[in-house]
């Protein structure tokens, strides 16, 4: 007995065809997703300058052939490197990364929607340079403004209601999607190259989270979406080519990516595309840490004081209970020897441990000198999470949003601190207000890692100026940002 499959070729799947007519025909008019795309963006290129401190992200930067310079290539900040726009939005995007410190997303699926700033500044800097060679007009900062809410919107609108985490696939394939087709609108594709270059991004092969989970987690998820992003560029110059695209590339029986990665189920999506993601985004502004661990550091950090006002110590302490949510269980909850800084900063025992001993938590306190101190081994020992259902529920609800934790501190004599318990971080929406002063600190203290002070004051004085930021040349606020 035979089987025909019937070769006709289908219209594009309804996904790849929302995608593109956003990125091609939505207008976006939000002032507030503008405004936080401003602050998005300095903190995203202030992560990558603090991360080349670090001798681990700096070995992977620069071009595949040492000594490799692009005429009118994109520069990569806080370097002197001039890239081919693949390989440059690889660099900026490990930067950014590397410290776990930008921005995120907490959905179905989380992930960090800044990571796609690596393929749209390096398109942005390359196609800038090349107008002006040329004698045509650049893009301007309020362009990369624009897609950066545009990806944002596309990776977060998608996590909002499918979880790739649940079925082994690392939410760095957001990022790949999201970077297509903002960068393929950048590059000028018109509507169905657009959809043939997303269709590439969902054929392609996809990563899986092993580098994130025990007992294999290491630094590849630190440049991860640096591979995304930039693998994002190169297929959105393929499909400019006229390659052909895959039209039912999820929708295919047996073939396509809902059967062979998804249990044969539907993406379902919760609203239509616009500006929420940006408005509504996470900002990591005082801890470099996993963001579910977030409001434990910031509760743990006030344990520390009072610990410190009783007049008892660290090891006085028999007990911690973390009241939290399952994502965080899911995630971070980790027993047993952590490897490696990757390891340090996905164990939410670990980062509650740190500032309680020492009242802090900084990248520094994920390297092998600080945790070959016995104590926060032992500390970490006596620290047990327990899920809250309302505090999950209250994490998947659309208007609330929040990332609870709540820890208990109970002492060897049997006393307890009262529960502390925090709802939402300093860098959710929630805490604008507050949060967006420290933000700029933090970038301020980030400039000055890199550059002289003269060029950082240029940096700030530019930034803080919203009008004329954005109506910058990407290129000049670029080299704004080159040794």
């Amino acid at each position: 007995m035979s089987s025909q499959t019937s070769n006709v070729r289908p219209k594009p799947d309804a996904v790849l065809v929302d995608i593109a007519d956003y990125v091609l025909k939505t207008r976006i008019a939000s002032k507030a997703a503008f405004e936080t795309a401003r602050y998005c963006l300095i903190d995203t290129l202030g992560c990558g300058f603090e991360a080349l401190e670090y001798p681990a992200c700096t070995k992977l930067l620069g071009p595949i052939v040492p000594g490799t310079v692009v005429p009118n290539g994109a520069k990569v900040p806080g370097t002197q490197f001039q890239l081919d726009p693949v390989q440059a939005a690889f660099n900026i995007g490990a930067m950014i990364r590397w410290l776990d410190f930008n921005d995120t997303w907490l959905a179905a699926e989380w992930g960090h929607p800044s990571d796609n700033l690596g393929g749209i500044l390096a398109c942005a800097d390359w196609l800038s340079r090349n107008a002006i060679a040329s004698g045509h007009t650049p893009l301007h900062v309020r362009d990369v403004l624009e897609a950066m809410i545009r990806a944002h919107e596309i990776q977060g609108c998608i996590a909002l209601e499918n979880s790739f985490n649940k079925v082994g696939l690392d939410h760095v394939v957001l990022v790949k999607v999201a970077s297509t087709a903002v960068v393929a609108r950048m590059l000028g594709l018109n509507r169905d190259e657009i959809i043939n270059a997303l269709s590439l991004a969902w054929v392609d092969g996809q990563a899986l989270r092993t580098y994130r989970h025990a007992p294999n987690t290491g630094s590849r998820k630190s440049w991860a979406a640096a591979d995304a992003t930039s693998r994002a560029v190169r297929l959105a110059l393929i499909a400019r080519t006229g390659e052909m695209g895959y039209p039912s590339v999820l929708t295919a029986k047996t073939w396509g990516f809902y059967d062979v990665s998804f249990r044969g189920k539907p993406f379902r999506f919760q609203r239509r595309y616009g500006s929420y993601v940006m408005e509504n985004v996470l900002f990591k502004i005082s801890f470099p840490a996993e963001f579910h661990s977030q409001t434990a550091v910031e509760a743990a950090m006030s344990l520390h004081q009072e610990i410190d006002r009783l007049g008892r110590k660290p090891e006085d302490i028999c007990k911690i209970t973390i009241r939290t949510h399952e994502a965080c269980i899911r995630i971070i909850d980790k027993t047993g020897p952590l490897h490696n800084p990757a390891d340090r900063d996905h164990c939410i025992q670990y980062m509650v441990a740190v500032p309680i001993l020492f009242g802090r938590l900084t990248a520094q306190d994920y390297e092998d000198g600080v945790a070959r101190d016995p104590r926060i081994d032992q500390l970490r020992d006596k620290i047990t999470c327990v899920e809250d259902k309302q505090f999950t529920k209250d994490y998947h609800d659309p208007e609330k949003r929040s990332i609870a934790n709540a820890l208990t501190v109970e002492f060897q004599d049997g006393t307890k601190i009262k529960e502390v318990v925090v709802e939402y971080p300093i860098g959710h929406k929630r805490r604008r207000k507050e949060g967006m002063p420290v933000l700029m600190e933090k970038f301020r203290t980030n400039l000055a890692r890199v550059f002289p002070e003269k060029q950082a004051a240029t940096v700030l004085a530019l930034v803080r100026d919203s009008k004329r930021f954005d109506a910058t040349p990407v290129h000049e606020f670029v080299d704004l940002l080159v040794i």
